[in-house]
């Protein structure tokens, strides 16, 4: 009779052991998980963020926090590719994330530098050697925004001259373009700020050393319209395009009028103090003729 309840006991306590470490499929928006024993653990990234049903996470450093509903340990944390077909397990060339755990081992937090462009990632957590892993879908965004931004000038109905800036055209039929957006997670919101003096000087990156006399702000497309400029001194205009995930793109350009007339703008660079991005994110160019209708 001992012996057989010592026999029941082993199969039993195995039983729960095999049963107890691997994790079903999470709920909508936790990740994908195999078997159906455990329930698998919440997964936030710093930056994520939900658009269209899939979670994009900015390219760069993030802090991975693991929450668990129990205490639970041991813990491991990878992060690895997307491929085809899968196995079970974790890839060979997913990165093992250090992670550290709370008093009670229910939270757990470690980083880790995402990169890629636009390319999937899983985030893996095993819980026991033997477990199918948990996995989570992710999208890593290292794409700036773009737009192409066309400015003309308006008559005022007060003495001066207001410029106007659009990311759409028109072509020989009619048909509007749109040229602004974001390649990977969606352009969050484009601003303009115009200003009156630099607003860089002594290299105050931040862009408040300056008060803008105007702004401007808005999702695809562009479409903004300054108040009355009264000066023939340049005016300098920053435009800033945002993602979904924080990445962001910066362009300066200076623009002079002539008050009086409002038939010309003149275009130019100015000294930013390395506070912008160069090359071509964002093209500003004046439209042709400059006069609005």
């Amino acid at each position: 009779m001992k012996k057989l309840l010592l026999v029941l006991l082993v199969v039993s306590l195995a039983a729960f052991l095999f049963v107890g470490c691997i994790p079903t499929t999470p709920g909508e928006g936790e990740g994908e998980g195999e078997g159906e024993a455990e329930i698998c653990p919440t997964v936030h990234v710093t930056t994520q963020v939900e658009v269209g049903g899939k979670t994009y996470i900015k390219g760069d450093k993030q802090t991975i926090t693991v929450t668990f509903a129990v205490p639970t340990e041991p813990v491991s944390v990878y992060v690895g590719p997307s491929i085809k077909a899968l196995p079970v397990g974790v890839p060979d060339n997913a990165a093992v994330v250090v992670m550290y755990a709370n008093a009670d081992k229910t939270v757990y937090t470690g980083t880790y530098l995402f990169t890629g462009t636009c390319n999937p990632d899983y985030i893996y957590v095993l819980t026991c050697d033997t477990c199918a892993p948990c996995k989570y879908p992710y999208i890593v965004d290292s794409v700036d925004p773009y737009a192409t931004i066309e400015v003309c000038i308006d008559a005022c109905v007060c003495a001066g001259c207001a410029l106007s800036f659009t990311s759409t055209s028109e072509t020989e039929c009619a048909v509007t373009t749109e040229d602004c957006g974001d390649a990977c997670s969606g352009l969050a919101s484009w601003s303009i700020d115009i200003y009156d003096k630099n607003p860089f000087v002594d290299k105050c990156c931040d862009m408040h050393c300056e008060t803008p006399i105007d702004s401007g702000s808005g999702v695809c497309p562009v479409d903004f319209t300054t108040i009355c400029l009264t000066k023939a001194t340049p005016y300098y205009v920053v435009v800033t395009l945002v993602d979904n995930v924080g990445n962001d793109t910066k362009f300066g350009a200076a623009y002079t009028i002539n008050p009086d007339t409002c038939t010309t703008i003149t275009v130019a660079d100015w000294d930013d103090y390395g506070c912008l991005d160069t090359g071509e994110k964002i093209s500003i160019s004046v439209a042709s003729p400059v006069v609005c209708k």
